[in-house]
């Protein structure tokens, strides 16, 4: 299990993210077009720059939605490798068993 206030860091950053979404894409736009003038593109980076580091998407973290552990998500189930494989033992997702041969 994850620290917790590891998971509610990112829990965070995710609602951060969501909030300045619409800004940050307004201002990167006008940051890249090259029809504006160079004082507009740049005060545009400046105000991008003012932004909280936190609103960035790449700043967010995968996480298991059940443990919270960091590493070997799978993106599609939002589940660790280890956190699947129990679940699957388990029988709690339909239509994956344990392999053997």
């Amino acid at each position: 299990m994850a620290k917790k206030s590891a998971v509610e860091k990112n829990q965070k950053r995710r609602r951060l993210v969501e909030k300045f979404e619409t800004k940050r894409a307004e201002l990167k736009a006008m940051s890249k077009n090259e029809e504006l003038p160079q004082e507009e593109r740049f005060a545009a980076r400046l105000k991008l720059a003012e932004l909280p580091r936190n609103s960035s998407k790449t700043r967010v973290r995968n996480r298991c939605e059940l443990t919270g552990r960091p590493r070997g998500v799978y993106r599609k189930l939002k589940l660790s490798r280890i956190g699947l494989r129990d679940m699957a033992s388990n029988g709690q997702i339909p239509g994956m068993v344990k392999s053997s041969w």
